[in-house]
Formats: structure tokens, C-alpha cells, sequence
């Protein structure tokens, strides 16, 4: 098994297995690993699954439970035309800078259900260090920038979502929302690392170190 479907078996699907009926909007479809996934999901529980992708992968799948637009990801009024009003899943896979997928987030999360679930993948930017096996400019980059995004929605959302990552290979962001409030503008992390009290917490414990 590879590392995409072991996340997806571990640290996605446990959370959605349960919903009956499932309406699923995923963004990104490539060669179609999720898709059938999901698809899998569908056939049990009875659900719908609508794909969104800037290329053509409609020969992935022949399943009538399955809708695909060939389209970019934030053309909001056409994929809101064709899909429910409301979905129970989100998945966002196509894109991978912080400032689409703060777009997508919130342009798409009125329309999930409470309850409902939010997954984004790439949220790591360690195996993709300098000094690792993948080793690449871009998603370091990218990465934690989204990683970095997410936890400043979070801190001014607390209240309306719960948010858990996995960090398994490129990892994996997981946001559950908790009500029908919309969200709150981000608010930039105030961090206390860079301050005068923290330069003389480092200096002292450098002297207790020597």
C-alpha cells in the first residue's frame, strides 16, 4: 500500500465511514486514488460523490454515483450550480499555496453540514527539507505556509470547528465544524518568540546549560 491510500485508510476514512448518505465535493482528481475511494464509500452508504479537476479525468470512473466537472476549483457560481446545497465532506487536494486554499475554505464551508468534515492534504512541509528523502523547494515552501494559514483561521474559529492534523508522509488537515455560524476572518498569530523575554529565557538557559 502506498503512503496516499495508507492516510487516507488511517486518518480520513475513520472519521466519514459512518455517514449515511454521504455528499462528497472533492477537489483534485489526477488519477482518480481518492475518487475511487470515495466511491467505495458511496456504494455502501448510499451517498453522491462530485469531483472537480482543471484536467480531463472522466474516464476514471464509470459509477453513476459520480459527477465530474472538468473546471478550476474556485469557479464557485458553476460548481455551486451543480452540486447540493449542502455536503457532508470536503475534500481539497488541487492547489497547494495557502492563499487558494484559504479561498476554497472559505468559499465552500457554509456549505457543509454540522458535523461534516473538511480534509486538506499537504499540510507537512518536513519531508520535503533539504536534507529528506523529497527533498523540494516548492512544497516546503507551500506547505507550511498552509500549515501555517490554517492554524490562524483556527485561532479566531475555535469555537466553530475543531481542527487536528496528521503528519504522516505530507500530511493531513482535519476540520470538523461544530455549528452553522460562518466563519471568522483569520486573525495572524501574535507569537512571543521574537520578544525581549523570550532572548533572555534563551540566555539563561544557555547559562544553566554551561
Amino acid at each position: 500500500m502506498n503512503t496516499f491510500n495508507y492516510k487516507l485508510d488511517n486518518f480520513l476514512f475513520p472519521h466519514i465511514n459512518q455517514i449515511q448518505k454521504p455528499i462528497i465535493l472533492e477537489l483534485g482528481v489526477q488519477k482518480g486514488r481518492s475518487t475511487k475511494k470515495f466511491l467505495e464509500l458511496c456504494d455502501r452508504n448510499n451517498g453522491q460523490l462530485f469531483s472537480v479537476d482543471l484536467e480531463d479525468c472522466a474516464n476514471v470512473s464509470q459509477n453513476k454515483r459520480w459527477k465530474f466537472f472538468q473546471t478550476r476549483d474556485d469557479n464557485f457560481e458553476y460548481i455551486k450550480s451543480q452540486i447540493p446545497n449542502k455536503i457532508d465532506v470536503l475534500f481539497i487536494d488541487t492547489l497547494h499555496e495557502a492563499n487558494h486554499v484559504k479561498k476554497l475554505l472559505y468559499e465552500y464551508y457554509p456549505l457543509l453540514n454540522s458535523n461534516g468534515y473538511i480534509f486538506i492534504d499537504d499540510i507537512s512541509h518536513i519531508p520535503y527539507l533539504k536534507n529528506k528523502d523529497r527533498n523540494n523547494f516548492y512544497c516546503e515552501i507551500n506547505n507550511k505556509e498552509t500549515f501555517e494559514t490554517i492554524l490562524s483561521i483556527y485561532s479566531n474559529n475555535y469555537k466553530n470547528f475543531e481542527l487536528n492534523f496528521s503528519f504522516f508522509s505530507s500530511g493531513l488537515a482535519v476540520i470538523k465544524k461544530l455549528n452553522e455560524n460562518n466563519l471568522n476572518p483569520s486573525n495572524k498569530l501574535v507569537l512571543r518568540d521574537k520578544t525581549i523575554k523570550n532572548y533572555l529565557r534563551l540566555i539563561w538557559k544557555k547559562i544553566r546549560e554551561n
